[in-house]
């Protein structure tokens, strides 16, 4: 017990230590997990022990829960609003690439059939742990490549559902291919009938009795009691504990308790997909994956450019060429899932040890890469092509004394026609696409691009303006955009709107220039008007 209390606890520091580091690099916490199951397994020498079968247990939970939360998102309404997009795209991308894959498993790398399929079907995700949170960081899930992208992601995030299936089915080695995908159908078919009707009252009366009884925690084990309930149901059919989970996520995403409960279980997922991602880590044999660096290397390259060549082919019939080139960056990565059916393909001994421990450092490898790629994606769009509305890799601008207006809703739509009116020359800053593109078609010079960027300061020329002006709305924002404006440039004269005085008060300690209190000023301007109104 002391020792097991030891590997915890020293587990628990190094996943810390170790995650602060990598989130000032934005590398992903999920390398963390991974670095430190490879670390505890190699310091207490218990890689591949039978006695982790503990810990994988607890590991493939957290997919459970993740596949739980994606259903939470999947709701009919949301997919027939993205059919489109989600499925045509989305099934291509999977296929195509999930083909070619394979033929090069099969004939260039003589793996046999059943581990090719497998192998195919894993490097064909892509990372939507990694690649969703950037771009909803970033606003580019509004943009045209972001759109196409997320709807890729909903498709792969339901395609791991049958991929997990048909493991299940193909570690029968009494069946033909043929009777594995047409019981995995007829399979399938069933226990979703079976969810969404019995299955879908029982869960409706047990959130609303919960949700009536008043008490958090009850509602809290209700919802838990029907995650374990639908996964170890699907378990028992014969199927992978995911499918109960997503099913049921799905059908509560069409109840009014879908918010609450993805907001009580968040915490609970990521501490369970920490143990997965863990338990990942401490299949890696460090020593293997030294000696192995150049083929790992090798494959995963090769992988990427499959998907990249796939990916571009499929968009650039859509969108623009810049699109096409961000989403095939976006997508090219191999995926979290991958780990799972990994994980899945080795307990049921459908791929060698050797086989799982190269294809599982192959993903991890795709995984530290791709916080790189996605954070840095203008910049390799632009090796091929450079739109004129991104400033993050623009040539700088032939500007001197000049003034930089970030944002343009109504108020930088407001401030951009005053200075044009007094002849001043200024510039546009904006992370919204759709108001670049405004500004663009109403004559302004406006570039899409974070003002928090290095290379959007540089291009920006903000060491060399009059003035910049801050119309955006969120606190969080001008606070990370003035820090950067002032760290690259210390002597900016900043410009910066607030709505209230807790704002107002909230940005003390950053060295602004100028505060403009938006309702302090409306409501001089309206004693001002009224006086003179007074004596006309």
């Amino acid at each position: 017990m002391d020792s097991l209390l030891v590997i915890i606890t020293l587990s628990l520091v190094i996943a810390s230590v170790i995650n602060i580091l990598l989130e000032k690099f934005s590398v992903s916490h999920i390398i963390g997990y991974i670095i430190t199951g490879t670390i505890i397994s190699t310091l207490f020498e218990f890689n591949g022990s039978e006695n982790l079968h503990s810990l994988d247990l607890i590991g493939e939970f957290g997919i459970v829960f993740l596949m739980f939360t994606i259903g939470l998102e999947m709701s009919f309404s949301r997919l027939d609003k993205m059919k489109k997009l989600i499925f045509a795209n989305g099934f291509i991308q999977v296929a195509f690439s999930s083909i070619i894959i394979f033929i090069m498993a099969f004939y260039i790398f003589n793996i046999e059939v059943i581990p090719s399929l497998v192998v195919s079907l894993a490097f064909s995700l892509s990372s939507t742990a990694i690649v969703l949170p950037y771009l909803k960081k970033s606003k580019d899930i509004v943009t045209p490549y972001g759109e196409r992208s997320v709807a890729i992601l909903v498709f792969q995030d339901l395609a791991v559902i049958p991929i997990l299936l048909l493991m299940s089915f193909l570690a029968n080695n009494d069946l033909s291919l043929t009777d594995i995908l047409l019981k995995t159908v007829l399979y399938a078919g069933a226990i979703i009938i079976f969810m969404f009707t019995l299955g879908k009252k029982l869960i409706a009366w047990l959130l609303h009795f919960s949700a009536n009884a008043r008490m958090e925690e009850l509602f809290l084990c209700s919802v838990f009691a029907i995650v374990l309930a639908t996964s170890l149901f699907a378990h028992e059919m014969g199927f992978t504990y995911s499918l109960g989970a997503f099913i049921a996520g799905m059908i509560i995403a069409e109840t009014k308790f879908h918010i609450k409960v993805e907001s009580d279980i968040a915490s609970y997922k990521d501490l369970l997909l920490g143990a997965f991602f863990f338990s990942i880590g401490t299949k890696i044999d460090i020593f293997y994956f030294a000696s192995n660096l150049h083929w790992i290397l090798g494959v995963l390259l090769l992988v990427m450019l499959v998907k990249s060549i796939v990916l571009y082919t499929l968009i650039s019939r859509q969108v623009n060429k810049s699109d096409s080139i961000k989403t095939a960056v976006a997508l090219c990565q191999v995926g979290e899932f991958s780990f799972a059916i990994f994980a899945i393909a080795l307990n049921q001994q459908i791929i060698t040890e050797e086989l799982g421990s190269f294809l599982i450092l192959v993903t991890v490898l795709s995984m530290i890469l791709t916080p790189f790629m996605v954070n840095n994606i203008y910049k390799l769009a632009s090796l091929f092509v450079v739109e004129f509305f991104e400033a993050d890799k623009i040539t700088t601008v032939a500007k001197t004394n000049h003034t930089i207006v970030c944002g343009f809703a109504v108020l930088g739509r407001i401030v951009a026609a005053e200075l044009t009116k007094r002849d001043v020359d200024f510039v546009i800053i904006s992370d919204n696409l759709k108001h670049v593109l405004l500004a663009r078609e109403r004559g302004f010079t406006a570039y899409f691009g974070h003002l928090d960027k290095l290379p959007v300061l540089e291009s920006l020329k903000a060491e060399e303006t009059s003035s910049i002006i801050i119309t955006v709305n969120a606190l969080k924002n001008k606070q990370i955009i003035c820090e950067s404006i002032l760290d690259y440039y210390p002597q900016a004269n900043l410009i910066v709107k607030v709505s209230t005085l807790a704002e107002k008060k909230a940005l003390d300690g950053i060295d602004i220039k100028t505060f403009v209190h938006a309702q302090q000023e409306t409501g001089e301007l309206l004693a001002e008007r009224s006086i003179v109104n007074k004596y006309i």
